[in-house]
């Protein structure tokens, strides 16, 4: 009995730390090495739309800090008390429940979950290849794309972000960052992509 209270302790311990996020949330390679199933997810992902793995980590970056229950901070009434949330956004991707649901009816992945890595991973390439459909961005183009994955695309094509320095910035940094992923992903990806029993050999 002790054994098995042991293991439970374990398991959900062990459980605990893999949905905290990340220690060094600006090192892709040490995130994947921590996390070998948010590689293969994010690596899914960059198949299925063709967005960069980089770009997508920089995106979530941006957004939750890898958190998977992010929500916006809340407002604040006369400084002190705390009012409403801005939006409805939640998990890894900052996504609005309606953008989220969308995302789900249009590729019959009904089941997927705000607060889960690989269909957050999912719904970022499904927009930011919208993004490349709709206003012609290339999907390596994270300030771009950031920029309309905030503003929506109608918003984007009415460049709405160009009185708004603060969003110009954001943009900047996630560009920032998807090309300082892309550096530490192109020295790690050929480790990444071993399964344990190749790494296990070499």
């Amino acid at each position: 009995m002790y054994r098995i209270l042991l293991l439970l302790v374990t398991l959900l311990s062990l459980s605990a730390c893999l949905s905290s996020a990340p220690r060094n949330p600006g090192n892709a390679c040490e995130i994947f090495e921590d996390r070998r199933a948010w590689f293969r997810a994010a690596a899914d992902a960059e198949k299925r739309w063709g967005v960069p793995i980089s770009v997508s980590m920089a995106f979530i970056y941006q957004e939750s800090a890898f958190r998977s229950r992010a929500k916006p901070a809340r407002t604040r009434i006369l400084w002190v008390i705390p009012g409403p949330r801005p939006s409805n956004a939640y998990g890894y991707a900052q996504a609005l429940e309606s953008t989220w649901n969308e995302y789900r009816e249009v590729t019959g992945n009904r089941r997927a979950k705000r607060s889960d890595f690989a269909d957050a991973v999912d719904f970022i390439g499904w927009y930011n290849a919208n993004s490349y459909r709709r206003n012609n961005i290339a999907l390596h183009d994270a300030r771009n794309l950031y920029l309309a994955y905030h503003e929506g695309n109608t918003g984007f094509a009415r460049a709405t972000y160009a009185d708004k320095p603060w969003l110009l910035d954001t943009a900047a940094r996630v560009q920032s960052n998807a090309e300082r992923y892309q550096a530490q992903i192109d020295r790690c990806a050929d480790e990444l992509g071993k399964n344990w029993w190749q790494r296990l050999l070499f």
